[in-house]
């Protein structure tokens, strides 16, 4: 009788597992730049493509927030696929002071690798230190591929990680996509066809037209007649830019082949060219709404193709951003809000000029990651001086400087003596031990370290909250409102692909989601 209702026991569970949804055959990390949750809501009423089509058939995350300072390209894009903060990854910003070599380094660059499809040094994540989920699906059965698209390098590289088979990003001196010896020694065969078909030279002498232009109305960019260097240079600043990325996703689906084997294979694709119009004029813009649809429809023309080449439900989206905006000073003085400008370079004089009335002249910084500086440790230990005083000391005529709300110290950081708030906590996250800096400088919400133009980085939720959209089979599409973590999509992943929790991730399961 046991040896019986043990068969049946198993034959349930086979049963059970045998109608489980099988795993996509790809996932698509998709991010556009600097996109805002509310560019959802305030624009989404013109969506006709594939916005609309997550925002109707995906399972919408209305209350996202990255929950880390500084909220900057390169930790947003290290985070999504890792679930770690920076105090972990130590991706602290999208460039940083390096105590080792003494200098200033970008979050992927990497004096041992060549650029290949241009010249010059390549980039890599070498300097990554956890897992993705991509890395997590390679170790599990060796044969996933791991495909990262941008405009940016760091765009290309983080989300897909260290065992990656390839990443890829826009040159603007060559209108290339260039790759780096760290993945390969000369690029494959399909990127360098792609180079060659001149693709990227189409939109000469064409127009930026908004999508609800009238017939007066004039073009929002004209692009040069002739692809040189400051043709790709607009380029990679308009809507045209984000359907090369689609095109060129396009041939690296069918030159590596992805999304044909039983094996799930990874493709993060990064629009950036919403971030540098962004920058330029702000999120209340004209031109960022209409960037917004165009990436709309260039999206539902890449849908329709992955329903055709991959096969609908086949495969899974998972959108979000790598960071918010802050409005433009000028008009939320305007609407009657805080709001401004604090001067280039007021933190740094502060600090050189409180330390030198104290100990005598010298230059106390030694490198910055934004607003955030590194002191000059030789200079501090040739003057026998005790660190955390001059850390001290440093703070508090930060802290004078009008508009500035707080300013932690590395001392303060490593011991822990914070308060428990929103800032504290998000501060506190982007905290590495060897990589950090000295001093983390937060300004008043709405005030920027920008001379023009307007920003992002700070801990505010202008900053934070981002849309998290998954779409595909096995999950539950609807709006979800309780608020989550943009940590909490890796561990999502890797639960619906059965692999490992990336190494440094701290979110939880988006379990409401699934089927």
């Amino acid at each position: 009788m046991r040896i019986r209702n043990f068969a049946v026991v198993l034959l349930l569970a086979f049963s059970v597992n045998a109608a489980t949804a099988p795993k996509p055959k790809l996932v698509v990390n998709l991010v556009i730049d600097q996109f805002r949750y509310d560019y959802f809501t305030r624009f989404g009423g013109s969506y006709t493509g594939g916005l609309k089509r997550l925002w109707d058939r995906g399972a919408v995350f209305t209350n996202a927030h990255f929950e880390h300072f500084p909220t900057v390209t390169a930790v947003g894009h290290s985070t999504m696929l890792t679930g770690a903060f920076p105090s972990i990854s130590g991706i602290v910003g999208n460039e940083w002071f390096d105590r080792e070599t003494g200098r200033q380094v970008s979050s992927v660059s990497d004096d041992s690798t060549q650029l290949l499809g241009g010249t010059g040094r390549g980039s890599s994540p070498r300097r990554l230190l956890v897992s993705t989920v991509g890395d997590e699906l390679k170790m599990a059965n060796g044969k996933s591929k791991l495909i990262g698209i941008s405009s940016k390098d760091r765009s290309a590289i983080l989300p897909v990680g260290r065992m990656a088979d390839g990443a890829y990003w826009f040159d603007t001196a060559t209108g290339n996509f260039v790759s780096s010896t760290y993945y390969f020694s000369v690029l494959p065969g399909w990127a360098g066809k792609f180079n060659a078909s001149r693709t990227v030279d189409q939109w000469a002498g064409k127009q930026w037209t908004a999508v609800d232009a009238g017939p007066g109305d004039k073009p929002i960019v004209q692009m040069p007649q002739k692809p040189d260097k400051g043709y790709y240079s607009m380029l990679d600043r308009t809507p045209f830019h984000n359907e090369l990325l689609v095109s060129f996703a396009q041939a690296a689906i069918e030159g590596e082949g992805l999304g044909t084997d039983e094996y799930t294979d990874v493709l993060a694709v990064s629009f950036s060219a919403n971030d540098r119009v962004g920058h330029v004029v702000g999120p209340d813009a004209p031109e960022v709404r209409d960037i917004s649809i165009q990436s709309d429809r260039a999206l539902g023309r890449f849908f329709e193709y992955l329903d055709q080449k991959i096969g609908a439900g086949s495969w899974v989206v998972m959108m979000t951003a790598d960071h918010g905006v802050a409005p433009m000073p000028e008009q939320m003085q305007q609407r009657k809000m805080p709001g401004g400008r604090i001067p280039e370079g007021v933190v740094l004089n502060a600090i050189n000029s409180a330390l030198s009335a104290k100990y005598g002249e010298a230059k106390w910084v030694i490198g910055q990651s934004g607003p955030a500086p590194y002191l000059d440790y030789d200079v501090i230990n040739s003057r026998k001086l005790n660190r955390e005083e001059v850390e001290n000391i440093a703070a508090n005529a930060v802290r004078a400087i009008p508009h500035i709300y707080r300013v932690y110290t590395r001392s303060q950081l490593r011991t822990g003596s914070l308060l428990d708030d929103l800032v504290d906590r998000r501060v506190r996250a982007g905290f590495h031990a060897e990589r950090g800096s000295d001093l983390f400088v937060v300004s008043e919400p709405y005030w920027l370290f920008e001379s023009s133009g307007t920003s992002h980085g700070t801990p505010y939720n202008y900053d934070s909250h981002v849309p998290v959209i998954f779409m595909g089979a096995g999950i539950r599409a609807g709006k979800y409102h309780g608020r989550i973590a943009v940590n909490d999509v890796a561990p999502t992943l890797a639960t619906m692909l059965e692999v490992e929790t990336p190494s440094g991730a701290s979110g939880r399961v988006l379990t409401e989601m699934l089927e």
